[in-house]
């Protein structure tokens, strides 16, 4: 069941479940679900569907959102799962000015000469480096990852230092390729949110120090990115680059910045992906994490730990992390 929190605009979109099981595609508006399968002409069966035929559905939806004589839903009682099924994910790294220094400055090596104020300095002029020579940290992930807003996450037995990372995400509405940063955004469909687990202990690797980080094993545990509650449409977040992005760990506070701290905002990111790769209808952009890891704080996830992650106009996802059944 979930409990509503109003998402910015007049209409989101989800995916949901009733006691027939069966997922759906749906709109939301005023705490109402109408289900597009049965409401669009072109029937789809997933949210995927809905995005392939973005540029022709969008309109449809405004009017749906506002006609009370379809066949609604209360929200209340129904199952809300991710709300789409991503064929590729995305994921920027270092991309939070001052979670990349805090990090970097928790990694520091025993015999570091230099002073916390020194190696400060020294990242913070690295950051403001690769920000003006264009140069984004992109790697891929997987989407048996995706987990539900409201799903339990299960911490690995090998995983001796599980983290969060609570990220925007942009939805890709039509295939792109090799597009400019000026005309980058009309490929997105909207946002949503994400929490990127990682295992910080298997970053890196120990035993090949040269080949450097090791995202398949430290990112790709199954459920380890929980997606949504809710894509919102792009045209209801007036601005992607002013975003509050907050994560609260057993009530307390641990992530709250401002998405103006991105080095590289959304425009900027899906062009250099699309310069390499295709992306796809669905496909998502997770854009990197503020700061205040659990890395900074000295305090990793646990059994029956939850995690409240919300972002400006995007909802609120609830999580609880359980431990791997031995």
């Amino acid at each position: 069941m979930a409990t509503l929190v109003q998402p910015a605009g007049p209409f989101a979109l989800g995916t949901f479940s009733g006691p027939e099981g069966k997922p759906f595609p749906g709109l939301l508006a005023g705490g109402r679900v109408l289900d597009l399968g049965r409401a669009l002409d072109s029937a789809p069966s997933d949210m995927r569907g809905v995005l392939e035929r973005w540029d022709e559905t969008l309109p449809r939806l405004r009017v749906l959102a506002g006609d009370d004589a379809g066949e609604w839903r209360a929200l209340e009682g129904l199952r809300v799962h991710a709300p789409v099924e991503p064929r590729q994910i995305f994921q920027s790294g270092a991309n939070y000015r001052q979670h990349v220094i805090d990090l970097e400055v928790a990694h520091r090596s025993p015999d570091d000469p230099r002073t916390v104020d020194e190696a400060r300095a020294e990242i913070a002029a690295v950051m403001d480096r690769r920000a003006a020579e264009d140069l984004p940290y992109v790697f891929i992930g997987l989407p048996s990852t995706i987990a539900g807003p409201y799903d339990d996450v299960v911490l690995p037995a090998w995983a001796e230092q599980p983290d969060w990372e609570l990220e925007l995400a942009a939805v890709i509405a039509r295939p792109a390729h090799r597009v400019s940063v000026e005309e980058a955004l009309e490929y997105v469909a909207g946002y949503t949110i994400a929490n990127d687990l990682t295992d910080r202990a298997t970053v890196f690797r120990r035993d090949m120090k040269a080949i450097g980080t090791d995202w398949l094993r430290c990112k790709n545990a199954p459920g380890f990115t929980p997606l949504g509650p809710w894509l919102v449409p792009a045209e209801s977040v007036a601005d992607p680059g002013d975003l509050r992005v907050t994560l609260k760990l057993n009530g307390d506070t641990m992530q709250d910045e401002s998405t103006k701290d991105m080095l590289f905002g959304i425009a900027r990111l899906v062009s250099y992906i699309s310069q390499s790769a295709q992306l796809l209808p669905g496909d998502l952009v997770l854009t990197g994490s503020p700061a205040g890891n659990g890395i900074h704080w000295g305090r990793l996830l646990r059994d029956g730990d939850v995690l409240e992650g919300s972002i400006t106009g995007l909802g609120v996802q609830r999580t609880r992390c359980v431990e791997e059944a031995a």
